[in-house]
Order: C-alpha cells, then sequence, then structure tokens
C-alpha cells in the first residue's frame, strides 16, 4: 500500500489512491473514488461514490464530498465545508439521476463553513471565503464571500489579494508573479 490509512477510515472497493495520500480517523471513502497523489483527507470526511480528487488535494476535517464533484489539482477544502449534488431534495423522492457535477478547479481554495450549490464550477485559484454560500459560477481568480456569495476583488496564486491598477495590471506582493484584468478576466502574465 502506497498510501497511509488511519485504522478507523473505512476504504470500500474500486478505490484508486496515489502515493502518499494520507487518510485520517473515521473518514469514509466509498466506491470507486480517485483519490491523486499526496492528497491529505483530515478526520471524519466522507467521499461518496465516484468522487475525483487530483493530486495534492487538502480536505480539512468533517468536509462532505458528494458524487458529481470533481476536485483537480492543489484544491484546498476547509473544515466542514459541504458540497451538494441535487438543487431540490426531498427524502420521498430518489433524485440519484439528478446530480448535477460540480469542478473545483486547479489550486481553488475553500474556506472554513462554506457551501457550494452543486452544477456551480469554481474557477482555477478562485478564493471562497468562509462562511460564503456559493450559488453561481466563479471566475478564475475571484474573491468570493457572503451569502448568496458574491465577488469582491481577486487572488493571486499564492493567496494574496490583488490590486489592480488603471491599466488592469496588478503585482502579487507574495512572489511578485503578474497579473492582467482584462474584460473582467484576470490571466497569470
Amino acid at each position: 500500500m502506497s498510501y497511509f490509512a488511519h485504522e478507523t477510515a473505512v476504504i470500500d472497493e474500486g478505490c484508486q489512491i496515489g502515493e502518499g495520500t494520507k487518510i485520517w480517523h473515521f473518514s469514509h471513502i466509498m466506491p470507486n473514488c480517485t483519490i491523486g497523489a499526496g492528497c491529505n483527507i483530515g478526520q471524519n470526511v466522507v467521499v461518496s461514490p465516484e468522487v475525483v480528487l487530483g493530486k495534492n488535494v487538502k480536505v480539512q476535517n468533517n468536509v462532505s464530498i458528494y458524487t458529481g464533484v470533481i476536485c483537480e489539482d492543489d484544491v484546498f477544502l476547509g473544515p466542514s465545508m459541504v458540497f451538494t449534488n441535487v438543487i431540490n431534495p426531498r427524502s420521498a423522492v430518489n433524485r440519484k439521476s439528478e446530480y448535477a457535477k460540480t469542478v473545483v478547479k486547479q489550486g481553488a481554495s475553500i474556506g472554513a463553513n462554506a457551501t457550494i450549490v452543486c452544477g456551480h464550477n469554481i474557477g482555477k485559484f478562485a478564493f471562497i471565503g468562509a462562511g460564503a454560500v456559493v450559488t453561481k459560477h466563479v471566475p478564475d481568480y475571484a474573491l468570493v464571500v457572503g451569502n448568496p456569495a458574491r465577488q469582491i476583488g481577486w487572488m493571486s496564486e499564492q493567496g494574496f489579494r490583488l490590486e489592480f491598477d488603471v491599466n488592469g495590471e496588478a503585482v502579487c506582493p507574495g512572489n511578485g508573479d503578474k497579473y492582467k484584468l482584462t474584460e473582467g478576466q484576470v490571466k497569470k502574465i
């Protein structure tokens, strides 16, 4: 076994788990999940059937990742954040055929206690503030907060807020990388 699983973790059949991944106390990895190399799955995490996590995904304690979710490489999922997978759940109505897909793109961070309503993608290196409720797509590098979540700025790949000048250019205070804002989209230059 090229990964670590705590003795209280449950890993169902059909899962592919990458080298160096760690799965901690009381977590349940359900059937047919794909978890990349170097991931860290905190305690009391549920990864539902067929979820896909890329490399180096960090999942903090008490997170539920439901069927239909794909997290690309280097995603951070904060403590107790939640994904949904059905828009209109009812206990007495089976809607498994209606699961909506949610993609969290490379490098995105989702803060503690945030909720991502299904069918809304999170852009590359986007930053979702703690407690935010995401009800629409989030652009690459966007900083969103609140309920419902609204965009209040832009973030660098290093996790620093970007301040754009009159030419639509910004420099990351963390490492000096340069970014360009054009027509509501940010790109690293």
